[in-house]
C-alpha cells in the first residue's frame, strides 16, 4: 500500500463516513544554507517526492482528533486547550497549525485527520513540516481562507506554520523548512532570503548530467526541540547583540575579521565566521548551478560541511564518515543536511557510480559498528497541495 492508500485506510478505520479530502506535503533536503535561516540569510532547499498525506473532514466544533499510522495514540484536543508545550507529543505540530490561524484572526473550527507519511523520521529531512504544511493546506480548502491558491497565500501559511513550531512545539526553527514544503516548484530549488521571505526558482535537474543526490540517513535521530540546536540559535542572537545588528546575515565575509575581533569569544568568533562564509556559498551555488558547473557546486558542499563540523560544532561521527566515505568512493561533493547532531548526509554522485556509493557507505558503517544507514535519491518534487485521488 502507498501512503495515500494507508492515509484512507487509517482515515476509513477511525472516523466515520469519508474525509471532505486528502492533502500531501513533501519533506525536504537542503542543499547549501545551514543554520543561516534564522539568521536573516539564505537558503537553498529542495522538496522531496516523499510525502505526508493527510485525510482530513470538518467537524462543526472544536475538537481536533488525529491519528496517524505508526505513530502513537493521542486523545482528542480541544482547539482553546492548544499552548506552548501542549499537545506535547507528535500532534503538536497539526495543532500548532490550527492555534497559529486561529491566533492570526483566521476562522477555523476542528477537525478529524488521518496522516500517512512516507517522509523518514528523525533524519533532518523535515517530517515535522511536512505534518504542518498537510493540514496548512488543507485548512484554507475547508475554511475558505484561500490562503493555499497564490505565492503571497502560501508564504503567509510558512510563517503561520513556522509560528506553530515556534510556539507549541517550542523549537526555535527558522522558517527554511516551512517554506520549502510549501513554496518549491518541480524540478526546482528554492533560493530563498530568509530577512525578507523574498525567493527564487533555481533549476535543478542533475540527471540531465549525468548526476544524482543520494541522501544518506544515518539513522541518528535529531530534534529541533533539544537544548543544543537552541545554543546555537543563542550563540548567534549573542555574536548579534555585541556586534549591534538584528540578524548576522546583515553582514558580509568582508566584515568578517572585525566581527569575529569585536565578538571577544572564540566561540562567538566562529559561528558569525560559519554564518557569514555559509550565506556566501549559498550565493555561489545558485551561480554555479546556473552555470551547470557540478564540480564547484561539490566544492561548496565540502567546505560547508567543513564549516559546519568545525566553526558551528553540529556534525557528528556518523555523519562526518558518510562524507568522508562518498568523497572517497567518487561523490564532486558531500556534506551533512538540515539542522545536524545526527539526521542525513547528501552526495552529489555520477549516476553510474550510485550502486558503488552505497555499498561503500554500508561496509563504512559497519566497519563502525554503526547502524547501517539508509538511502534516498533526491529529486526536486512539486510543493504541498491537494491530492488527486484515483477512483477504484
Amino acid at each position: 500500500m502507498t501512503a495515500l492508500d494507508v492515509a484512507l485506510a487509517e482515515f476509513q478505520a477511525h472516523f466515520p463516513g469519508e474525509p471532505d479530502g486528502v492533502w500531501e506535503a513533501p519533506g525536504r533536503v537542503n542543499l547549501i544554507g545551514e543554520h543561516t535561516d534564522y539568521n536573516g540569510g539564505l537558503v537553498l532547499p529542495i522538496a522531496l517526492p516523499q510525502r505526508t498525506y493527510a485525510a482530513v473532514r470538518r467537524r462543526q466544533d472544536t475538537i481536533l482528533t488525529l491519528v496517524s499510522a505508526g505513530m502513537p495514540y493521542c486523545p482528542p484536543i480541544s482547539l482553546a486547550s492548544i499552548v506552548a508545550g501542549h499537545p506535547a507529543g507528535w500532534e503538536r505540530y497539526p495543532a500548532g497549525v490550527l492555534w497559529a490561524m486561529a491566533e492570526a484572526g483566521y476562522p477555523v473550527s476542528g477537525l478529524d485527520v488521518a496522516f500517512a507519511s512516507d517522509v523518514p523520521v528523525g533524519s533532518g529531512l523535515s517530517s515535522s513540516a511536512a505534518i504542518e504544511a498537510a493540514v496548512a493546506v488543507a485548512a484554507p480548502d475547508l475554511f475558505d481562507c484561500g490562503l493555499s491558491a497564490d505565492e503571497s497565500g502560501r508564504a503567509e501559511l510558512a510563517t503561520l506554520c513556522q509560528r506553530a513550531e515556534n510556539h507549541i512545539a517550542c523549537a526555535p526553527t527558522g522558517g527554511m523548512d516551512q517554506a520549502a514544503v510549501l513554496r518549491s516548484r518541480e524540478g526546482y530549488a528554492l533560493n530563498l532570503d530568509c530577512a525578507d521571505g523574498s525567493i527564487r526558482h533555481v533549476p535543478f535537474r542533475i540527471r540531465d548530467k549525468g548526476l544524482a543526490l543520494l541522501v544518506i540517513d544515518t539513522r541518528v535521530e535529531h530534534s529541533h526541540a533539544t537544548g543544543e540546536y537552541g545554543q546555537r540559535r543563542a550563540d548567534c542572537e549573542e555574536a548579534c547583540d555585541r556586534l549591534g545588528v538584528a540578524h548576522l546575515a546583515e553582514l558580509s565575509t568582508n566584515d568578517l575579521p572585525a566581527a569575529m575581533a569585536r565578538v571577544k569569544s572564540p566561540r562567538l568568533a566562529q559561528r558569525v565566521r560559519h554564518v557569514l562564509t555559509e550565506n556566501d556559498r549559498v550565493r555561489l551555488a545558485v551561480a554555479a548551478m546556473e552555470a551547470n558547473d557540478f564540480v564547484e557546486l561539490g566544492r561548496l558542499f565540502v567546505d560547508s560541511h567543513a564549516s559546519l563540523r568545525d566553526d558551528f560544532e553540529v556534525s557528528c561521527p556518523q555523519l562526518d564518515l558518510a562524507v568522508v566515505t562518498a568523497l572517497e568512493a567518487g561523490a564532486l561533493g558531500a556534506r551533512m543536511t538540515g539542522g545536524g547532531f545526527g539526521g542525513s548526509a547528501i552526495a552529489l554522485v555520477y549516476e553510474q557510480a550510485l550502486p558503488a556509493t552505497r555499498e561503500a557507505l554500508l561496509t563504512a558503517f559497519e566497519h563502525h559498528s554503526y547502524a547501517a544507514p539508509k538511502f534516498l535519491v533526491a529529486e526536486a518534487a512539486a510543493p504541498a497541495r491537494r491530492t488527486v485521488v484515483p477512483c477504484c
